[in-house]
């Protein structure tokens, strides 16, 4: 019984991470601007990639310690399951800062596999990681064009991991109430709060995107 409780809590966990993910990458109107546009900001430049990420990883961590940075984030979106608003409104921060970088490598966040290993840089699972749950021979590293070919079979059993990872960090009761049906509200971050934890994902993000995995 236990077992089909988590079973059903990491299918919910997912749904509520999946409903962030697409505000995170479209944006909100008025707002945040889509992540196309979030990149094409720092990479107007003329920067390398790599130079334009780590400024805007840089910046959306600084962003952590203003105060009102998501103050009134429009509209009610209704999750499957029930996240605190305070936490939802940090997801959704650190998914755009990943998800950016990822664009910034070259990837489409608008495929399942980004999705996936957006996820899993949230939730502090490594490529090597996933290429070990993957279970596809793909050598002795994973390249940027091979993760489109990452089988939706093998995105769902990592999929499953990071849930559990997050089951584990959030905790089933209390923090993660999957019981209930409660709007995701942007709240305020104010200063300092989740900054070191950002700063810590930023630099891992940067890691998979532009030194773990090789760009052909």
């Amino acid at each position: 019984m236990s077992e089909t409780i988590n079973v059903n809590s990491n299918a919910k966990l997912l749904k509520g991470l999946d409903t962030i993910y697409q505000k995170a990458v479209h944006g909100i109107e008025f707002v945040s601007p889509s992540i196309e546009e979030l990149a094409m900001d720092y990479l107007k430049n003329g920067d390398h990639p790599s130079v334009a990420a780590r400024k805007m990883i840089k910046f959306q961590v600084a962003k952590c310690t203003t105060s009102g940075f998501i103050t009134g984030l429009c509209g009610w979106i209704t999750l499957p399951v029930s996240i605190p608003a305070n936490i939802s409104s940090v997801l959704y921060v650190q998914m755009r800062m990943i998800a950016c970088a990822a664009y910034m490598a070259g990837l489409d966040v608008h495929s399942d596999q980004v999705q996936t290993l957006v996820y899993t840089c949230l939730a502090g699972i490594s490529v090597n990681e996933v290429i070990k749950m993957v279970g596809v021979n793909f050598g002795e590293k994973l390249t940027i064009s091979m993760i489109k070919r990452i089988p939706g079979a093998a995105l769902v059993k990592v999929n499953k991991s990071v849930g559990f990872r997050f089951m584990t960090k959030f905790g089933t009761k209390g923090l993660v109430n999957f019981g209930k049906l409660v709007p995701f509200i942007g709240a305020v971050i104010s200063g300092g709060l989740d900054l070191a934890e950002t700063r810590v994902i930023g630099e891992r993000a940067y890691k998979m995107f532009f030194v773990d995995l090789k760009s052909n």
